[in-house]
Order: structure tokens, then sequence, then C-alpha cells
């Protein structure tokens, strides 16, 4: 059985923007060195996603690597400094125009949506939705006054952090071994922009947010708990994973843990082997599916942002991943539920 699939987090914007030339008409034509375009995504069965907008305020970003930043147990990669909004406003607003020119571009094949009804009838009609999503909410103004104009442009889901700093939290630094208790919880102008987020019916991401941060918003929030790309910290013992109290949360708010393909957050040892099974995400979907339900994990793959196992090299691999979680034993009704079904359920239940 063929099976679609809807992708938790990709930072495929963000390629375009540094490496295509801010092209939207790259997104149609075969991306080298990319692992997502149209064409291999709907070949793949792939329904649509969250479109991150990552704002590096400089032309490219590349990640630490862990190897530099050896500890006796692991890695301790040092927390970037907070960045300029100004900067990361720029660079917002041009990839928010990007997405739209391959709205325009796609002779109606793809669709940012705004609703969860316009999400059902986009996929109905077989073109590709997209959600407009920040990672990090570095470009809204601490007193909240620019929210509302990004939510008119389209923004329904936001990460309240990356790994660093900003007005409103703090995201984790990648250490291993660490769970994400490091650094304090919400700002007051976080926990306003949580219930103001609600009030809009903007879905909130708590990737990459450090573990007083996920509390606050546990605590202060309405809505489904989300974590659109984070696996399972009692299998990978890195910081950027969820532990056991984490995903209980978000199962008990009705929400959605989505696996990440990350192959540092895949493995017990933490480390960025390429040479990674197919098998160990697999085993993290399998470990949160014991712990919390099936309806509650998704796909989460964080293409374009991350080293990928090499039996998942780009998402023409997702039907491999689909094929080992049923001979793995998982049923058709709970494939659905992690491929699609959970996705659209915890954002109709988020949106206004």
């Amino acid at each position: 059985m063929k099976f679609s699939f809807f992708d938790g987090h990709n930072d495929t914007l963000l390629n375009l923007y540094n490496n295509h030339k801010n092209d939207a008409e790259s997104f149609f034509n075969t991306l080298s060195g990319g692992h997502i375009d149209y064409e291999r995504a709907v070949n793949s069965g792939m329904e649509g996603g969250f479109f991150a907008i990552f704002p590096p305020p400089y032309t490219s970003l590349s990640l630490p690597d862990p190897e530099k930043f050896l500890t006796p147990e692991g890695y301790d990669v040092p927390l970037p400094e907070a960045v300029d909004p100004e900067a990361c406003r720029k660079v917002t607003d041009e990839m928010i125009d990007l997405l739209y020119q391959i709205e325009t571009n796609s002779n109606h094949r793809f669709k940012v949506v705004k609703d969860s009804n316009e999400l059902e009838k986009t996929v109905q009609n077989g073109q590709m939705a997209a959600v407009l999503h920040f990672e990090g909410a570095e470009v809204i103004s601490p007193d909240l006054s620019n929210l509302e104009y990004y939510y008119e442009k389209g923004l329904r889901s936001l990460g309240l952090v990356w790994s660093r700093p900003n007005a409103f939290a703090q995201g984790v630094p990648y250490r291993y071994p660490s769970t994400g208790d490091i650094g304090p919880g919400l700002s007051e102008q976080g926990i306003a922009l949580v219930k103001k987020s609600n009030q809009f019916g903007i879905m909130l991401d708590t990737s990459h947010l450090n573990e007083k941060g996920f509390w606050d918003v546990v605590a202060h929030s309405n809505a489904p708990i989300v974590a659109t790309h984070s696996n399972a910290y009692a299998l990978s013992p890195i910081s950027r994973n969820l532990t056991d109290e984490q995903l209980k949360a978000i199962g008990d708010s009705n929400g959605v843990a989505g696996v990440t393909y990350s192959v540092n957050m895949l493995r017990k040892d933490g480390k960025m082997i390429q040479e990674t099974p197919i098998g160990e995400v697999v085993s993290h979907i399998r470990y949160i599916v014991q712990l919390i339900g099936a309806e509650h994990v998704a796909l989460g793959s964080d293409f374009d942002g991350t080293t990928l196992p090499n039996e998942i090299n780009d998402v023409t691999d997702v039907p491999k991943l689909i094929e080992a979680l049923e001979k793995d034993g998982f049923t058709n009704d709970e494939i659905e539920r992690i491929c699609f079904r959970n996705w659209h359920r915890v954002l109709a239940d988020t949106w206004k």
C-alpha cells in the first residue's frame, strides 16, 4: 500500500535562499545538493509540510562540528549569541516572498494554507500544501506589535527559539550527553507570546526549546503541545531530545512529536555518522508510540537542515521508511496517523 505523508519540518526555503539565488523557479527543478524539490517530493508521496523560515542574519548557516567541542563523555557546543532582530526581519520577509513566489509559479500545484479546511481541500485537490513556519521568534517584536502582521502574511506555526537565546526564551545548546534542562524558562514576553499565539491560532513548536521553557509552554498554553522535529531522549541522550515526562505531556495535551531523521538525534552515541540504519528512525517512532500512542507521533524530517542517514538520502527515501514501519508491524491505521493524519488533526485543533 502506498501512503502519502505530511512533513513536520524542512529547511528547503533556506536552501533555495542561500544556494539557489532565492529563485522560486528552482523549486520546480531538480535541486542538486538539496533534499526536497517539487518533483521528487510529489513522486515520493509528500502531500505537504511545514516550510520553515530560519533567519540567520548572515548569508549561510554553518552548524558547529560537535567533533571540535569534545568532552570526556561526548561534546558540548557553545550556545550561539542572540542575533540582530532587524537583520532577521529582512531575511524573513524575503523568504516569505520566496514562498509565495513558489505558489505563484506553481500553476496551482502548490498552495500556502492558512486554515484546516483549506489544508484538507488542497490535499484532496492533489496540490502540495505548505504551512508557513518560523524557526525562532527573533523577528517578533518583544511587545508583540507585529505578530498580527505576520499572521496576516500567513504565519501559522511558530518555533519560539532555535538553539540560541532571544527575547522570549532560550534554546538548548548541542550537548551530549545531556537533558534539555539548560538555562532559564520563558521570559514575561515569552509567556505573553504563548498566550497571544493561542488567541490567533498559531501553532507553537517546542523543538529547540530548553526544558524549563517547555514546561512554561505546558503551563500557559491552551493548545496542543507540539515538537515538530525532536526524538526520544531515552534512546539518544542529547539535549535536543525529549524526556519521557515531556513526551507524556505532549500526549496528555493531544499534541504531536515529529520524529526527525537527524543522525545525532537518532544514535545512542550522539555522533554525526551517516552510516546510521533506517531502523533507528523506526525505533524512535516505536518507542514514542508505546509511551504515548500512535495518535501522538508524526514525521518531522528536518530535510535541508541536518545530516541524514545514508538510507534516507532525500525525500525520495521516505517510502523506504514507511516500508520499514510496515515490516516492524505497524498497522495501516497507525501508519496513516504517523504519516499525515496526526498533523492534520493537531492543526485543526490549534488553528482558528
